[in-house]
């Protein structure tokens, strides 16, 4: 934040002003700027990351370029008119040069610091999206089998690499469906944290009377389920444990929200409270580390020390091993067990969170 105090917390339907109010050409440069004025007292940063998705076709355009309307009211008027005869259809559509729209994008984040704790920050999640000229209404080479197959195109391709006619945008969208448009994370790491205690104190009864038995060659043995567990109500979320790993860690003097971004959902989900998120890397490795058979854990520390050269980041390894994608959890334990035999080192505070992961291992 500046020195100014902030006036008020973004909330969706300013956010969403500010988002309408963007000319797309230069949506991109303005999104920040346009949030600190809306929202004094807070410095926003924007990052993209990169997970192209799209939408159902919305509009037919003619070949002249003429907006024809609605694609699926469309489709069934043109059906209506040959009598919803599937052959004619595509006869008729196959080389009329008209084609469809969608909306095609990518997920980007907006952050601004609110504190200087390594929870203390608003983000906002936002879906960034251009409109294209997609692909041929029909498949030009195959007929359709039936009347799904004109709404799903799957004869069209789609990628990064696939030239498109770009006809809107980019516009900005404020993802909300889910509960986690807009989250200040010490906030929602406090709500994480009660929801959980409220969901296992819920339980209580029902584990009271829960008992564990166990088949042994001299019998069983019957132990109550507290007994078996008694740690169960200190059960501390990952989400909680992602941000207390990174604050007492090597990576604490850089702002989290500079390398990961959070997917979150706060939702209800038949009558039981979903609240947690997936944290995503702004920036990955150029290749994932995996624990290969025969590879010492020497051969390890030295790959994991390029990952964290190459992110910018100490410690980044661990962070990205949670994820669980970009490096492979048994890299951890096999480095853990090195740690234990002494035969390799990481810094005091990088080693004592490792060996607490392998004690009681999370991942996303």
């Amino acid at each position: 934040m500046t020195e100014q105090k902030p006036v008020r917390l973004p909330d969706p339907a300013s956010v969403e002003t500010v988002l309408a109010a963007l000319e797309p050409q230069s949506a991109d440069v303005e999104l920040a700027p346009a949030l600190n004025k809306a929202f004094p007292g807070f410095v926003f940063t924007v990052a993209t990351i990169d997970d192209p998705y799209w939408c159902n076709p919305h509009d037919v355009v003619a070949a002249d370029g003429t907006r024809l309307g609605d694609h699926r009211a469309w489709v069934e008027y043109e059906l209506a008119e040959v009598g919803s005869d599937l052959n004619a259809f595509w006869n008729r559509h196959r080389q009329s040069g008209e084609k469809f729209a969608e909306w095609r994008g990518t997920t980007a984040f907006a952050f601004a610091p609110t504190g200087p704790g390594v929870a203390d920050f608003v983000q906002i999640s936002l879906d960034r999206e251009i409109e294209v000229l997609a692909g041929a209404v029909v498949d030009p080479d195959y007929r359709p089998r039936n009347v799904d197959d004109l709404f799903e195109p799957t004869w069209v391709l789609r990628g990064s690499e696939v030239e498109t006619q770009q006809l809107a945008g980019p516009v900005y969208r404020l993802r909300g469906r889910s509960g986690g448009g807009i989250v200040h994370m010490r906030s929602f790491l406090a709500r994480r944290t009660r929801i959980e205690r409220e969901l296992r104190e819920a339980q209580r009864p029902e584990l009271e009377n829960r008992v564990i038995r166990e088949v042994r060659p001299d019998g069983t043995l019957d132990t109550a389920f507290f007994d078996a567990n008694p740690d169960w109500f200190d059960f501390v979320p990952r989400e909680n444990r992602f941000f207390a790993d990174w604050e007492r860690s090597s990576a604490a003097a850089n702002r989290i929200f500079a390398h990961w971004a959070f997917d979150i959902h706060d939702l209800e989900d038949r009558d039981r409270r979903e609240i947690g998120f997936i944290p995503r890397p702004l920036k990955m490795p150029t290749e994932r580390l995996l624990a290969d058979e025969g590879v010492s854990v020497h051969r390890l520390m030295e790959r994991i020390e390029a990952i964290d050269t190459e992110i910018g980041l100490p410690f980044a390894w661990f962070f990205l091993m949670t994820h669980g994608h970009w490096v492979d959890p048994n890299v951890g334990r096999a480095i853990a067990d090195g740690l234990r035999t002494g035969r390799v080192r990481l810094p005091d505070q990088d080693a004592a969170i490792l060996l607490a992961w392998a004690d009681k291992p999370y991942l996303f």
